[in-house]
Parts: structure tokens; C-alpha cells; sequence
């Protein structure tokens, strides 16, 4: 098992994989794992491998662990690659966040608006990213955009338009991975939603709208020039772009009268006009007018709009009344007429062949005139009518027949002069020159000249109007006159009967006093002579109520809100005038907004009741008033007609955005992005969208965490606010609560504000918090399941169930952390920690143990529900170990010469397992016995003759040691070793070791004598130790350096160095020994003749024995010296004659020892401590030497055989000239004054027939000062 694959979503404690292992021994196994990133542990029993801390592919594809196999005796171990499989544990994230987009609204279907990332780090089908559009905002434009299913293009369905559709859109984009395992799920889909916001951008492609055209305006003639008719308004529906609008009139069907503003559409006068002068076109002048944009549009031109404005032109009374000629159609003013009539024709008899028309094309009353007779005959004439309205027929009656005589004036004439009513400047006049007929005198005679009849309008064919009889003074004539109306033309409306003179009507659909409200006839009566007489009848035709009022016009008046109304609405009435019949009042029929106006009954003047308010009607009217506006006269029955008066009431922006609610209270939960918290809604009073479009914004409280988009909401708008999707709200932070102050703003910068209280509300989303630098202690060896301490964790949710789970352990243990071995603590769900029940706590092995615990929350909702931390408990050291010795060497020699009263014989070193306190330890010594060399003695008790002198301080490893020093001076010949007995102390608890003093004792001091002064041998003493270890192998302990008292035969100062050589296993050489290894020639010609250049000149035999004797013979000399003179001399020359003769046989020796000398010397072998014995034969070199006994000459028997005796040796890293020993002295050696010849020294000279050699390269022995004479 190398590889091993687990999937990266198996939950902790989940089983991961199996550890399989045999043992050909068939002996129980138990597992474990080393993984330093503690994923896994290990059934110690089963093998099992179960997951520790959760695995992530996208940090750690694979990495390695060490698998741990042991049978209770053998270990073995083997390392295995764990490769992370995928699960589908991520969603994808939406990459370059956030999506503003600006569009043209003008771009092409099907092109990309934007494009969208998201990123999958999962493989397979889990990294497979989808898209989908979930929502769009507004509504309507669900389908005006789609996104490409793998691409992320989001492609445009429809046209944009900035005008006619939503200015903005938020579109809500799902990103869906392929889906793949994930726990138990095989087929687990991730998602993850964002928003793209797109905003139309307006671009000038919609024409210019009139806002008030096609509409009618009016203006009386001969107005003056610059005269305001109307103002024209258009405005760009790009409402993003609102291009300035030019204006011109582009046709027109009466040139010239009008002009326009081009930049603020007031239509005025241009030239003066006559209303007369255009009567061919109805007096309505029609003008088209185009609008134009200043900018170009998306197509390169300037867009414009054409719209009809019609200028009705109101009449003024500029007209005077003109006299004409008509024949039939045609009429020619005219000043001159010629009529003819019969003499003494009747009065009313009316001048026949004028065809005279008196004309006024002023319209209604101010076309009414006057007419009037001038002249010289105008007394024999008058004129009928007298008065009309717009347009009569003229008649010139007899007025006084008897004037008209044609005896007495053939010619006749009169002027007709027609006069304004309404101004009487306004006049013209006619003259009419009338022809005198000649007659028969007597002719019929009507009573009156005229006679007025009257019968109504529209009467029955047949109707008497009346009977006019005429008298004729000729008899002949009586009963026989006839009658006939004149002119023809009355014929189709009246007729007479013949014989009775009756009139009656003959047509009575014709009568209409609306066409003729009078009627003129002549009725004739002849007589059989033919005379005829005449008489004029004026019919007056009485006026019955026929005549519906009628309207000029239909009234369509667009007026700005605010202002008052004041419209005149006309009517007239064909009935008689300044009769009931055609006296016009004027209502308002009841209707839903009648009440909002009045109208003057007399004038028709419609004023509104205060200033128009467009949000005062019903938004389904779109501003349009419609008032059903009569006109009914004051006949019986009374007639009547209406009409519409359609009042258009443009909207003004003159309402702010009200709220519909006084306040405003939205709850939200914790960390959703995006998340809709509540909508704001306000409505606009006022009607039209481009003025009550209202949109929200937050002015404050928001800190950025909201946002207000604006949305239609029916007749009105909202503002939906919303978490920012950049921003998640949290609960723990110190803002539970926002005050926002929402502004709602109309195009007009109306606004209104209101505060909105958005509460947070907590979700379980933030992870338990592991109390930090938590640190406990417990003492070792504390019994099982005893509380140790509480993790006590925090949850900044309000709603929210902690437990503890344990993750793993490690102990500091021999100054290195690893993991623990032993789980000495246990960590309960409720965070207390006990300590275990299966193993008991050591402070010894481990010191502190580094517990990595989880808290969790079992209520969290959303997010990581569990925090991991540390909790170092520290294991509290127990007195519960005694010291240890710590074994340094077997034993120590003691050289006893050296040894004075605090002189140090030992060291001793031990350890405490406990700390502080606990690990102190003090030294004693307890006991010491003397073990003697000689045999079958027992080691006897000495008393305590040594001390222990313990260091507080522990070195740097923890260990204390002890010194062991000397209460006395030892005694220099004992033979034998020290047993002492020392206790190492720790408070209550102890340990005892006994350590070996061997002693060295003075037979083993070698005297080496060098001609220099003991100043000089003190300098080279390093360099003489270096070459005297060199060549024995030896360590060197000097002594004593001192001068002697006599000197050679050169005068020169003798220095005696008195040393003990000492070989690291325990022996040493005596003088003898050390002879025999100078002698040997490769020692001699290494470090012989260094010593020789030294001065270096022989070596003494028990120096010390011979200072004794020089000693006593000064004493006796001194006392007997006067009383023994002569024995003295020749005392002297004899022992000066002896002691020559013995340095020459001592040479002949050491020549022939040092020639003899081989190399075993040097042989090694374990010692007896404390003798010169070896523990084979032959072992010690110094003993087993093959010395010929022919060359002793037996002078040397006054040593005795102990003096060749050696002791164990010292170490040879030990210094004889410790700080505390003896100071020097000089030793002067017993010489005898043998004059002054010259000696020679019998060594020297042997040494010096080996050859000279200069001295040698120094060499310096190694010495440790912090041992003294006995420390190995």
C-alpha cells in the first residue's frame, strides 16, 4: 500500500482507508500514523484510518504520510502517498465583479451586451460552469435578454428603447457547476448567483412630438404685427438626449398673414389682414408647422415633425355697408341707379328697374346698417328696409304721390345712403335718378300707403296674412278692380286673390324668418282703364321658435395646470333677434367635474372655480375635461343644443413624491448579499410619467450597505432597497440597526424623505470563537479524571449550543514537540478537560502538553461552524524522583603529597528528573573508610576527613555536581584508596554513591635536574611537561621547581624539578622508569634532546630522601662544626670521592638501559588500583624491564624495593600546580664541594654521545584547571 486515494469530502471521524499488516509471528499489531498535518488517526488496534482534519484538493493534491506498524518489540514503518480525490465541494465565483454595463439603446439585436465569468476550481463535471438569467428587473424585460448556456454572453432578444422601455435592468445570473459527488450525494450541483446591471443609454432616433398639436387658435383681423396667436410646444422623446426643437411654417393657406418663432414656437402676425379678404377660405387660416431637432439623429439628418394649426380670424367691424347692382349672380357696387314709376303712383309703390342690394361683410351685428333717404326729392320717397343685417334688397317707395307729379317733374332723384349701425363713419351712399311715367290720373287708391301684415314663419299654405282693398273714384271702376302683388318674385310666397284684394300665403315652407324677416310686396289694383293704383305691404314674418341655438365651432383648449380656465363658447340662433326666440342662455350639463367650473348664462364666458389642478382628475382621463356645455333659448318650447367643450389640462410638475406610508420598519437577516430588505413606495400626484416618474436613493445611514433601486409599481413607483452584493450585514458587528433616510426625487427635483429602520437580524453565521492563550495546569501523577479546567468558547450569534470536540495533542518532550503518545487528557463535549483514566501524567517525559480543540456550534445556519484553537496545559513537577548519580569515572587518584585542608580529591555530578525546587540538589559526605593495600586488611573507618562543597547552579544540561575537598593535610606514604560515601539530597528524597580515592603516594616522585635557573625552567615548564609527556606517554605533575644550593663545575645554577609521571589507566613511573623510556634511542632523539636544550642534565634518585639526609648533616656540621673539624674534611673528601664513582657507574647504567630498552615499556593491561601490579605477568613496563645485572654495582641499595614501585597513574589531563597547592621552594641537593675541578655529568655525557641536537619545536601539555591533583 503506497498510494492511497481518499475523496477530500469525508467528514471528520469518517473512515478514510485500513492499514493492513501481518506478522509472521502471528503477534497482535497495533497501527499508527505520523502526519504532520494531523489529517488522519489511527485504530491503534484495527488499522483504521479515520479522518482527523478535513482534506481540500484545491490547497493539497497529495502529500505523504508514515504509516507506523509495531508487534510490542519490532517497529517497523513505511511512508505512502495519500492523493485527494474531488468532490464537488465548490461553487463557482463570479470573477471581475461587480457587471455595470452601459448600452446604446440603439444596439443591434443579437449582439453580446456582456459577458460573464465564473470559475470552478473542482475537476471534471464539477468544474463545468453554466449560466442562466433567474430574474430580470423590471419584469417586462424577462425576455429582452438571454445568456449563452457555457459562454456567459449575455445577447441582447429585443430592441431597447430608453423611452418606451426601462431605462435600466438588473439581471440576477446563475452560475451552475456540472455537478458531481459530494457526501452522500453522487450527483451534487453547486450554484452561485450575481447581478449585472445595464444601463440604456438614450440616443437621438425618435422624431420630435407636438405636445399641443393639431389644435385651433384665433385672432381678430387687423390685428398689429408681432400679435401672439399661439405657442407651439414639442418636445424630444429621447428624454435622455432633449435636443433643443426649431420651428417653422412649412405651408399655409393664406401666405404671408402668420410667422413663427424658431426657437420658442410663438405663432404671430406677420403682416396685417382683413378678415373680408378671406372669406374664399372661410376666414380659417391653416398653417402646417414642423418641428425640427438641433442635433442630428442616429441617421445623420435632423429629425422633425409636421402638425396642423388652424387660426380662425375673428371678425372686427372695419366694414362700411356698399351699395350694388345685381342681375341675378353678379353684383357691381355702383353710386349711380335709374329706376322709372308711374305719377301719383301710391305710396309704397316702389321704383321699379333698381336692383339695388346694400351689402356689409362684417359677420353678425356688426354687419348691420342703416339706409336713409338725401336729396331734393327725398320727401316723395322713402326707403325700405330701413334697417338689415348683412345684406337686403333695396326699395325706393312713393312716399308722397302728389310730389310725384309728372306734370311738374319728369326726373325725380334722391340718394340712398347706407350708415353703419355699430359706426356711424361708415358710410356709403347711392344716387338714384327715378323716371316720371305719365298716367292716367284717376286711378285706385288704397287707403294707407303701406300696410303692415304679419303671419308667422312656416304657416299652413293658405294663410290669410291679411285683406287690402284700394278705392277708385271712377265708378266705372267700382267692383271691378283687380289686385296682383308685385314684384313676381313674392309670387312664390304670397299670392292675392284677384277680386277681393285677400293675401294669403302660397308657399309657407318658404317663409323663414331666418332668410327674410320681412317681406315688401306691392299689391296693385287696376281698374279697368288699367289704371292701377298701389299700396305697399310690409308682412312681417313673426318669428316661432324653429331655430335650434347652434355653435360656432367645437371648443378644444389646451391650458397648463394652475392657471385659471376662461373660454368663451358662442352660440347663435336664427330666430328674431332681441327676442325670446333667439335670446341664448348658456349651462354646463352635470357631470363629473361640472361643479369645477362656471359659465355666464348670458355670455357663455367658462371660468374655472380657482386654478386647474391636474392631479384633481381621474388619471384615466389622461388630464381630458369634458363638459357637455348647452346653449337653449328662451322660446316656447325652448330649444337647445350642447357641446363638448374639451378642456386638456397639461400636467405641470408641481407635486412632490409622497410616501404611502408614514414610516417604514424592514427586518433582514445577516450575511445574505444582495438580499431584498423592503420596498419604499411613493406616489407622484402629479399624472404624466415624465413628471411623476420618481426615483429613491439613500442619503445616509446606508454606510454602504444598501442600496434603493427605483421600479414601477402600478400608478406609481417604488424603491426596492437592497443589501449591497459587495456587503454582507453582520449581526456581531456594532450595527444591529440602520436609519436610513430614503429621498424620493421626481424629475422636477421634487422630493420627499422618509426614514426607514432596517433591524438586523442575526443568523447563526459566525463561527464560535476559541478562546485565545487559554492555559492550564495540572500536576503530575493527579488522579484520573480529574477536572483540569473549562474551555469556555463564544458565539457572538444570539442563537447559538457550543460543544467541545478534541482535535489532537502534542507534548513537549525532551525539549522537542511530537505528538503525544499517551492522550493523558480528555476533553468532554461540555469543554471541561480531565485528565484520562488510562494513563497517568508524567512530568518527566513530557512537560507540556499542546492541545488543539474545536469548538462547535450546533445551531450555526450558515458559514464554517467551528473554530479550532490551542490550550497549552502545563505539567506541574511533583518531588517524585530522588537523584541519580551521574557516572563520570570510575575512580580518582589522589596524589597525597598535593593534598591540602580544602584541596579538591573529586567531583561528583547528579540529576534530578523533577524541576525547579523539586530538581535542587545538595551533596554530603556520609562516610569514608580507607582501603589499604595490604592484604587481607578490611576498609577501615576513618572519620569524615573530606567534605562536599555542592555548586547552587546546574550547568547547562540541568545537572548539579559537587565538590569533594579535603578537611586535612592526607598523609603522603599511605598506600591504599579512599572509600567515600556521599549523598545526593533532594528535599525529602536521597541517593548514595560511593566514590574511589586512589592514592599516589611520594616513592613515585622523579627529580629531573637542569643547569638553568628556576626562573628560566618556570618559562619552559610548559614546553619541558610537553616533551617529558611526549616521551612517556605520561601525564606530568610538576611539583616543586627549586634551585639548588651548589653548582656544577661551570659555576652554572642547577634547578631540580620534582614530578610525578602518571599513565591515564591509573599506573605511574618512578625514577627508574622513567631512565629506561629517555634512554631508548627513538625517545631520545624526539625529546631527549629537546629536554637536553632545555638543560636537561640527569634525573635523581628519591630526591626527597636526599633533601632529608642534606638536612640532617647541615644540622650536625652546624653543631659540631667547631668541635669536629677535621672529621668534617675528611668527611667530605670522602663522600665526594663516593659519590663521583657513583654518578659514573649510574651513566655506565643508564647507557646500557637505555640500549636494552624495548618496547615493552609501553605494554598495557588493566591495573590493580592502588599497587604496581598488573593483572597479568610481565604487564608493567617499568617492572618487566630486561635489565642486565652485571651492571649493578649494588650502589643503589640504600632504595629500598617500594621505592620502584608504581601507583596507579593520574590523568593525564591534570595539573600539579593547582591554585592552592604549596608554594615552590627551592631544594638544594647534598653535594660535596669536590673544589673546583671540572665535572661532568655522567648522563649528560651519555646523552651528548648520542649526538647534539639543538631544541626542538616546544610542545605544551594540556592541563585542566578545573581539576586538582586526584581528577581523572
Amino acid at each position: 500500500m503506497t498510494v492511497q486515494q481518499v475523496r477530500e469530502d469525508l467528514r471528520q471521524g469518517e473512515f478514510a482507508f485500513q492499514i493492513e499488516a501481518y506478522d509472521p509471528d502471528g503477534d497482535k499489531l497495533t497501527y499508527g500514523i505520523r502526519d504532520l498535518a494531523y489529517h488522519f488517526r489511527v485504530d491503534k488496534d484495527t488499522g483504521q484510518a479515520f479522518i482527523n482534519n478535513t482534506l481540500d484538493r484545491e490547497r493539497q493534491e497529495y502529500f505523504r504520510v508514515e504509516i507506523i506498524v509495531s508487534d510490542g518489540v519490532y517497529e517497523t514503518s513505511k511512508e505512502i502517498t495519500i492523493i485527494v480525490l474531488d468532490a464537488n465541494d465548490n461553487a463557482p465565483m463570479f470573477q471581475n465583479l461587480p457587471y455595470n454595463v452601459e448600452v446604446r439603446e440603439d444596439i443591434p439585436v443579437d449582439s453580446t451586451v456582456l459577458t460573464v465569468l465564473a470559475t470552478d476550481p473542482d475537476l471534471n463535471t464539477g468544474g463545468i460552469v453554466s449560466y442562466k438569467i433567474d430574474q430580470v428587473i423590471p419584469l417586462d424585460g424577462a425576455n429582452v435578454f438571454s445568456i449563452s448556456d457555457r459562454g456567459g454572453n449575455i445577447v441582447l432578444n429585443e430592441p431597447l428603447s430608453f423611452t418606451d422601455k426601462s431605462a435600466f435592468y438588473q439581471i440576477k445570473i446563475n452560475a451552475s457547476d456540472g455537478g458531481g459527488p459530494l457526501y452522500d450525494n453522487p450527483n451534487f450541483v453547486q450554484s452561485t448567483a450575481t447581478t449585472a446591471f445595464i444601463t440604456v443609454i438614450d440616443v437621438p432616433n425618435l422624431d420630435p412630438q407636438f405636445l399641443n398639436l393639431p389644435n385651433l387658435a384665433s385672432v381678430n383681423e387687423n390685428s398689429p404685427v408681432g400679435t401672439s396667436v399661439f405657442k407651439v410646444q414639442a418636445r424630444d422623446p429621447d428624454t435622455g438626449i432633449n435636443d433643443i426643437i426649431y420651428y417653422s411654417i412649412e405651408d399655409t393657406n393664406a401666405p404671408d398673414l402668420f410667422q413663427i418663432d424658431r426657437e420658442d414656437g410663438v405663432v404671430s402676425i406677420l403682416n396685417v389682414f382683413d378678415r373680408e379678404e378671406l372669406l374664399h377660405i372661410d376666414a380659417l387660416v391653416e398653417l402646417t408647422i414642423k418641428a425640427t431637432e438641433a442635433g442630428l439623429n442616429v441617421d445623420g439628418i435632423h429629425a422633425n415633425t409636421m402638425a396642423k394649426l388652424q387660426v380662425n380670424i375673428g371678425d372686427v367691424n372695419d366694414n362700411q355697408p356698399r351699395i350694388y347692382e345685381c342681375d341675378g349672380v353678379n353684383c357691381v357696387e355702383q353710386t349711380h341707379f335709374t329706376g322709372a314709376i308711374d305719377e301719383h303712383s301710391s305710396v309704397g309703390l316702389s321704383v321699379t328697374g333698381l336692383n339695388m342690394i346694400v351689402k356689409d361683410p362684417d359677420l353678425g351685428e356688426n354687419s348691420r346698417f342703416l339706409l336713409h333717404l338725401q336729396g331734393t326729392d327725398k320727401d316723395a320717397f322713402s326707403v325700405s328696409p330701413i334697417s338689415a343685417i348683412s345684406e337686403s334688397a333695396v326699395l325706393i317707395l312713393v312716399k308722397d304721390p302728389i310730389a310725384i307729379d309728372y306734370e311738374k317733374k319728369k326726373v325725380m332723384i334722391v340718394e340712398v345712403v347706407a350708415t353703419d349701425a355699430s359706426v356711424p363713419d361708415f358710410v356709403s351712399t347711392a344716387t338714384v335718378t327715378i323716371q316720371i311715367n305719365d298716367i292716367n290720373d284717376n286711378i285706385p287708391e288704397f287707403k294707407e300707403q303701406t300696410y303692415k301684415l304679419s303671419v308667422a314663419e312656416h304657416c299652413a299654405n293658405g294663410t290669410i296674412v291679411g285683406t287690402v282693398t284700394a278705392t277708385d273714384a271712377d265708378e266705372l271702376d267700382e267692383g271691378l278692380l283687380t289686385y296682383r302683388l308685385l314684384p313676381e318674385s313674392i309670387l312664390s310666397y304670397f299670392d292675392v286673390y284677384t277680386d277681393n284684394g285677400t293675401i294669403y300665403v302660397k308657399n309657407g315652407n318658404l317663409l323663414d324668418r331666418e332668410r327674410a324677416s320681412s317681406y315688401s310686396p306691392t299689391l296693385q289694383a287696376r281698374d279697368s282703364g288699367s289704371n292701377v293704383g298701389s299700396t305697399v305691404l310690409e308682412i312681417t314674418i313673426l318669428d316661432i321658435n324653429d331655430q335650434t341655438p347652434q355653435f360656432y365651432r367645437d371648443y378644444q383648449v389646451f391650458i397648463r395646470e394652475n392657471n385659471v380656465l376662461t373660454l368663451q363658447v358662442e352660440a347663435r340662433d336664427d330666430d328674431e333677434p332681441n327676442t325670446p326666440n333667439s335670446k341664448i342662455q348658456y349651462g354646463i350639463e352635470d357631470s363629473e367635474y361640472s361643479g369645477n367650473f362656471t359659465i355666464d348664462k348670458d355670455t357663455g364666458v367658462i371660468t374655472s372655480i380657482g386654478i386647474l389642478d391636474r392631479e384633481a382628475i381621474d388619471p384615466g382621463l389622461n388630464g381630458v375635461i369634458e363638459l357637455n356645455v348647452t346653449a337653449t333659448d328662451m322660446g316656447v318650447p325652448p330649444l337647445s343644443s350642447w357641446v363638448i367643450v374639451v378642456i386638456n389640462v397639461d400636467d405641470v410638475n408641481d407635486n412632490p413624491p409622497v410616501y404611502l406610508d408614514p414610516d417604514y420598519t424592514f427586518h433582514v437577516k445577516e450575511g445574505e448579499r444582495g438580499i431584498l430588505v423592503g420596498y419604499v413606495r411613493a406616489r407622484d400626484a402629479d399624472q404624466t410619467e415624465y413628471n411623476n416618474r420618481t426615483s429613491f436613493r439613500i442619503t445616509s445611514g446606508s454606510q454602504g450597505s444598501f442600496l434603493c433601486i427605483s421600479e414601477p409599481d402600478g400608478d406609481g413607483y417604488r424603491g426596492a432597497i437592497r443589501v449591497d452584493p459587495d456587503v454582507e450585514l453582520d449581526y456581531e458587528s456594532d450595527r444591529k440597526n440602520y436609519m436610513l433616510i430614503v429621498e424620493a426625487t421626481d424629475l422636477g427635483q421634487h422630493t420627499a424623505m422618509i426614514t426607514v429602520e432596517v433591524v438586523v437580524e442575526d443568523v447563526n453565521d459566525t463561527p464560535p470563537v476559541f478562546p485565545s492563550g487559554l492555559t492550564m495546569s495540572v500536576k503530575e501523577n493527579s488522579p484520573p479524571l480529574m477536572e483540569v479546567g473549562v474551555i469556555k468558547g463564544s458565539d457572538a450569534d444570539t442563537n447559538h449550543s457550543l460543544i467541545y470536540e478534541l482535535v489532537s495533542t502534542k507534548c513537549h518532550c525532551n525539549k522537542t514537540w511530537e505528538p503525544c503518545k499517551e492522550e493523558w487528557f480528555i476533553l468532554e463535549p461540555t469543554g471541561i478537560v480531565k485528565t484520562s483514566a488510562d494513563y497517568n501524567i508524567d512530568y518527566e517525559k513530557c512537560d507540556v502538553v499542546d492541545m488543539t480543540a474545536r469548538v462547535v456550534d450546533l445551531y450555526t445556519e450558515k458559514g464554517r461552524n467551528s473554530t479550532e484553537g490551542t490550550v497549552m496545559i502545563n505539567i506541574v513537577d511533583v518531588n517524585d524522583n530522588p537523584p541519580e548519580f551521574i557516572p563520570v569515572q570510575e575512580f580518582f587518584v589522589v596524589l597525597s603529597e598535593n593534598v591540602e585542608k580544602d584541596t579538591s580529591v573529586a567531583i561528583v555530578y547528579a540529576t534530578d528528573k523533577d524541576s525547579g525546587e523539586n530538581a535542587k540538589i545538595t551533596f554530603q559526605v556520609v562516610d569514608v573508610k580507607f582501603d589499604s593495600t595490604s592484604a587481607g586488611e578490611d576498609p577501615q573507618p576513618i572519620g569524615l576527613i573530606f567534605y562536599a562543597d555542592t555548586n547552587e547552579q546546574p550547568d547547562a544540561v540541568g545537572n548539579y555536581n559537587g565538590v569533594i575537598r579535603s578537611h586535612q593535610t592526607l598523609e603522603p606514604d599511605r598506600k591504599g584508596k579512599y572509600l567515600v560515601r556521599v549523598r545526593a539530597i533532594n528535599l525529602d528524597l536521597s541517593t548514595e554513591e560511593t566514590i574511589e580515592l586512589i592514592t599516589v603516594d611520594k616513592s613515585f616522585k622523579v627529580g629531573l635536574r637542569f643547569e638553568s635557573p628556576a626562573p628560566e625552567v618556570n618559562t619552559n615548564l610548559p614546553y619541558i611537561r610537553g616533551a617529558l609527556t611526549g616521551a612517556t606517554k605520561a601525564m606530568v605533575h610538576v611539583v616543586k621547581v627549586s634551585t639548588e644550593a651548589t653548582r656544577n663545575e661551570q659555576r652554572k645554577e642547577v634547578t631540580l624539578l620534582e614530578a610525578y609521571f602518571v599513565f591515564p589507566n591509573g599506573t605511574a613511573l618512578d625514577s627508574d622508569s622513567v631512565i629506561r623510556i629517555l634512554n631508548t634511542q627513538d625517545v631520545y632523539e624526539q625529546y631527549g634532546i629537546v629536554l637536553q636544550g632545555y638543560g636537561l642534565t640527569g634525573i635523581l634518585i628519591t630526591p626527597s630522601e636526599q633533601q632529608e639526609s642534606k638536612t640532617e648533616l647541615f644540622i650536625v656540621i652546624g653543631v659540631v662544626a667547631a668541635l669536629m673539624i677535621v672529621v668534617i674534611v675528611m668527611s667530605i673528601s670522602l663522600v665526594c670521592v663516593r659519590r663521583s664513582y657513583k654518578r659514573k657507574l649510574k651513566a655506565a647504567n643508564a647507557m646500557n638501559t637505555a640500549a636494552m630498552a624495548t618496547a615493552e615499556i609501553h605494554k598495557a593491561g588493566p591495573v590493580v588500583p592502588g599497587t604496581n601490579k598488573y593483572t597479568r605477568e610481565g604487564a608493567n613496563p617499568v617492572l618487566n624491564l630486561n635489565i642486565d645485572s652485571a651492571t649493578d654495582l649494588g650502589f643503589d641499595e640504600d632504595r629500598s624495593n617500594a621505592d620502584r614501585e608504581s601507583l596507579n597513574s593520574l590523568d593525564y589531563n591534570i595539573d600539579m600546580t593547582e591554585k592552592g597547592t604549596m608554594p615552590m621552594t627551592i631544594i638544594a641537593e647534598e653535594e660535596e664541594n669536590m673544589g673546583e675541578h671540572v665535572y661532568t655529568e655522567p648522563l649528560g655525557a651519555a646523552l651528548a654521545q648520542r649526538g647534539k641536537k639543538g631544541p626542538q619545536s616546544t610542545c605544551l601539555t594540556i592541563t585542566n584547571p578545573s581539576l586538582s591533583t586526584t581528577d581523572l
